[in-house]
């Protein structure tokens, strides 16, 4: 062998890397000790950029393009290495190339349940997944948080190395957003377009990705908050409460007033029927008035519970303590418990 031929071996004259698979983000040159001699081609491709590392720290950064390595082009490099009368000499140094093509469809999930604050149920656990599109918009800032200095790093890596991440930044943007539960689980397009202005910005400056898409293709809650949504669309179907109950009265007194609703219906409307008997003097014998006497007291009436007239209305007894604190319903408080008589029931319905 000739020496020309010798030193041909050692020396690096072309760099390049011709990807054919679809998972590799980022490849590091295998060098094989030999070093780089002054005019070397450096082939950048489509969808690629090139980056030196010199003893750990970032050199020049090559866009795609054919590149000849002479000192003009690697003015970083000259600084690193102390080249005060240009490159002469042949050198070492890491190339890593790095795909800034869009990598689709990758799926993101919460293995554990977030915790957000919500306006209308209060502290929620939330479990959500879903998919992002990304590409890598900052090389050196990716290989210095995501891949390090792993020689052949692809998306399943990615995938492990971010999935927590990227949750954790799914969950700081929903907190950010303010976004109720109930809003949550039925507009999950719009909400996933909704959270990219809020994700781009720690993604891009804590790792350098840029997230073109982020999709939540679901949202579920605990079993007792799905419970407390489906009250809610219940009461929202039933509307106005105060009407709702009149409902079940009447009802209860078309069914012959059974139970404790038909109780209750039955108390107010006679004690409503003798009220109206008297101011009409339906109580006077032979068409005059009695002699006036002295009255008698009245016989005490029953009066019901919240929980009574919550069981017979098919409603919470919340709902009925609602009402009376709203002026709607009137009942008296003794103790820590409200009783509701008949006359008060009988000016509810009259209204």
């Amino acid at each position: 062998m000739s020496l020309m031929n010798y030193l041909k071996g050692q020396f690096l004259e072309i760099i390049q890397f011709q990807d054919d698979s679809r998972d590799t983000l980022v490849w590091r040159f295998p060098d094989e000790d030999k070093e780089i001699k002054r005019g070397a081609q450096l082939i950048v491709r489509e969808s690629q950029v090139a980056q030196f590392l010199y003893l750990g720290q970032f050199g020049d950064t090559f866009a795609p393009g054919k590149h000849d390595l002479v000192t003009d082009n690697i003015p970083i490099l000259s600084t690193l290495k102390g080249w005060k009368y240009g490159f002469e000499s042949p050198f070492k140094a890491d190339v890593y190339f790095i795909n800034t093509r869009l990598f689709t469809g990758n799926k993101w999930g919460t293995s554990n349940p977030v915790m957000m604050r919500d306006p209308d149920f209060g502290i929620v656990r939330v479990r959500a997944f879903g998919t992002f599109d990304f590409r890598i918009s900052d090389p050196k800032l990716f290989l210095k948080e995501v891949s390090g200095s792993d020689h052949h790093f692809r998306l399943d890596e990615f995938a492990d190395t971010m999935r927590s991440r990227i949750v954790s930044v799914f969950t700081d943007a929903l907190a950010s957003a303010k976004v109720p539960v109930l809003d949550l689980a039925t507009r999950y397009s719009e909400l996933g377009d909704a959270l990219l202005p809020l994700i781009n910005p720690q993604t891009q400056t804590k790792y350098g990705i840029e997230i073109t898409s982020f999709i939540l293709e679901n949202a579920s809650v605990p079993p007792e908050v799905e419970q407390a949504i489906d009250k809610r669309s219940s009461m929202s179907a039933i509307g106005n409460l105060n009407d709702y109950v009149k409902f079940q009265m009447a009802e209860g007194m078309a069914k012959g007033g059974t139970g404790v609703a038909g109780s209750a219906a039955e108390i107010a409307m006679g004690f409503g029927m003798a009220q109206q008997m008297m101011a009409q003097g339906a109580f006077q014998v032979g068409g005059t008035a009695p002699a006036a006497a002295a009255p008698t007291a009245a016989p005490a009436l029953d009066v019901l519970t919240p929980a009574q007239v919550a069981q017979s209305l098919g409603v919470t007894e919340a709902d009925v303590i609602a009402s009376i604190e709203a002026g709607d319903l009137k009942g008296k408080k003794i103790g820590s418990q409200y009783r509701i008589t008949p006359a008060a029931l009988n000016e509810f319905m009259a209204h």
